[in-house]
C-alpha cells in the first residue's frame, strides 16, 4: 500500500514539474560567434511558484494521510533514524520515502487444525495432529486454538518474528506441545476420561512457550480425537460386545425376578393347600363348600347322582 502511495506521488510530482515546463518555456533567438540560432528558455513566474508549493505539499500532506482499520495497528520504521513506532486504529499521517510501514491485526485470532476440509488454516488437506501415546498408539487430534498478540509487545514480534508469525511460531509450537503431552497418557483417557485434563495441561505449556514472544494465549481446545482404522474397529467391537454383556445381564436379572415370584406363587399355593387340608380334617362336608363356591351364582339346585339332590342354599348356610 505504501509504495502504491509513492508511486502516485513520483507521478504527481513529475506531472507538475512538466506541467511547470512547458508553460515557461520560451523560443528566443540567440546569437553566438557570429552566428544566429533559436534556443529554449525558462522563465519561471514568480506569480506561479506559490501554488506551485502550496500544491506540492498538498499532495504530499494527501498521500501522507493513512487509515488504520479498527482493531488493527501500525508498525512504523523511520529509515533515517531506525527507529521503530506504534499508530492505533483511526487516522494518522506518515510522510512517504521516511517510513515503512506494516498493519497488524490486534484481534482475536484463531489457529485450527482438523482433518475436516474446509476447516482450519489449510483447508484443502487433512492437518490432524497425530501423535503417538504412552502405549505408542497412534492418535489424530483436531483443536483450535485463539490467541491474539500483546500490544505491548507489538515492536518486538516484528522484529523478531514478522508478519506470517502464525506459520512461523504458532503452529509449530502447538504442535511440539501437544505432542509430548499426549506421550504422556493412555489412549483411552486421550479419548474420553482426561480429555479436559489434557487440554489444560496443552494450554498451559503453550502459554509458557509463547507468552514470553509476545503473544496472549487465551484459550485452546480439543475438538475431536481420531483413532486408525485398525484401533477404531477394535474399539466398536467392544462397545458392541459391552452391549450385548449389558442386555444379558438385564435378561438374567428378568429371569431371576420371574423365579421368584413364581417361588412365592408356588409358597402361597402350598400354604392354600395345607389350609384347606387341615379344614377338611376338621370338617369333611367343608369339601361340599368349595365345589359349590366354584359354581356360577346363577345355579340353585345339584343333582350329584340318580338319589341326591343338593340345594345350594342350604350348603352355603352350612358352609358358613
Amino acid at each position: 500500500m505504501s509504495s502504491l502511495i509513492i508511486a502516485i506521488f513520483v507521478l504527481l510530482i513529475v506531472g507538475i514539474g512538466y506541467w511547470i515546463y512547458h508553460t515557461s518555456t520560451k523560443i528566443v533567438v540567440v546569437e553566438k560567434a557570429g552566428q544566429v540560432f533559436t534556443a529554449r528558455r525558462v522563465y519561471i513566474q514568480p506569480r506561479v511558484i506559490l501554488p506551485v508549493v502550496v500544491l506540492i505539499l498538498a499532495l504530499f500532506l494527501v498521500v501522507s494521510i493513512r487509515v488504520i482499520p479498527v482493531g488493527h495497528a501500525m508498525v512504523k520504521f523511520n529509515v533515517v533514524t531506525k527507529r521503530f513506532s506504534v499508530s492505533g486504529e483511526g487516522i494518522t499521517v506518515v510522510p512517504p520515502f521516511i517510513y515503512r510501514t506494516y498493519i497488524y491485526d490486534m484481534r482475536r485470532q484463531e489457529y485450527t487444525m482438523s482433518a475436516r476440509k474446509g476447516e482450519g488454516k489449510r483447508p484443502n488437506i487433512d492437518d490432524s495432529l497425530w501423535s503417538p501415546t504412552k502405549e505408542g498408539l497412534q492418535v489424530g487430534i483436531d483443536l483450535t486454538a485463539w490467541y491474539r498478540i500483546n500490544p505491548d509487545s507489538l515492536v518486538k514480534v516484528h522484529r523478531k518474528i514478522g508478519p506470517d508469525y502464525d506459520e512461523k511460531v504458532i503452529r509449530p509450537a502447538i504442535r511440539s506441545v501437544v505432542r509430548h503431552v499426549i506421550s504422556e497418557y493412555p489412549i483411552m483417557d486421550v479419548y474420553s476420561a482426561k480429555r479436559r485434563e489434557i487440554q489444560e495441561e496443552i494450554l498451559k505449556r503453550v502459554k509458557g512457550l509463547l507468552e514470553p514472544d509476545g503473544f496472549i494465549i487465551e484459550e485452546i481446545v480439543l475438538r475431536d480425537v481420531h483413532f486408525t482404522p485398525d484401533f477404531a474397529k477394535a474399539i466398536e467391537e467392544k462397545q458392541i460386545a459391552q452391549q450385548e454383556a449389558e442386555r444379558m445381564k438385564y435378561v438374567l436379572q428378568k429371569e431371576q425376578l420371574e423365579a421368584e415370584r413364581k417361588k412365592i406363587e408356588a409358597e402361597g399355593k402350598a400354604r392354600a393347600i395345607e389350609i384347606v387340608s387341615k379344614k377338611l380334617k376338621e370338617n369333611p362336608e367343608y369339601i361340599k363348600y368349595l365345589y359349590v363356591d366354584k359354581i356360577s351364582d346363577k345355579i340353585s339346585v345339584i343333582i350329584s347322582d340318580q338319589g341326591t339332590i343338593l340345594n345350594l342354599g342350604d350348603v352355603l348356610k352350612k358352609g358358613k
